[in-house]
């Protein structure tokens, strides 16, 4: 649209269904890729993404047209169908149900690629639960202890 300007970042995070530590350094590039592949067909702008063997960290720039839920659900249903045709994992790779996402302003772009970009330095220090909680409680986001983690 015409004289539309914006600049719109989300810093999403989303789990292997339970948790559970399934994505192996030896892949997890491959994995990254496939994923990068699926926002830029999506007409969005990866920033950067990482993680560790049981979640994945994003930070993703949007057009004021993108839903989203949307983007996300597309992320995780293409990228697990791929996982599974590639028969990465013993059995069926799902990632589990939801996702955060936490806007993040210009200023903040540098301090949130680099967190990113040091995921595995964080988690010697806190568990995925732990910063997930940290980051709901630092946006501000009502939350029942009791919903976060559980498998549908």
């Amino acid at each position: 649209m015409a004289n539309t300007y914006t600049q719109l970042y989300f810093h999403i995070v989303f789990a292997v269904k339970g948790r559970n530590n399934l994505i192996a350094v030896r892949w997890k590039d491959e994995l990254y890729k496939y994923i990068t592949g699926i926002i830029s067909n999506k007409n969005q702008k990866l920033m950067i993404i990482n993680g560790m063997p049981n979640h994945v960290h994003l930070l993703i720039g949007t057009k004021p047209n993108c839903n989203l839920s949307d983007l996300v659900r597309d992320i995780k249903a293409n990228s697990s169908k791929w996982m599974n045709e590639k028969q990465f994992v013993n059995g069926k790779f799902e990632w589990q149900t939801g996702f955060g996402a936490f806007t993040v302003s210009q200023s903040a772009v540098n301090n949130v690629l680099d967190y990113i970009k040091n995921q595995e330095e964080h988690h010697q220090v806190k568990t995925f639960k732990e910063e997930y909680i940290g980051f709901l409680k630092s946006y501000n986001i009502e939350y029942k202890t009791e919903y976060l983690f559980t498998d549908d």
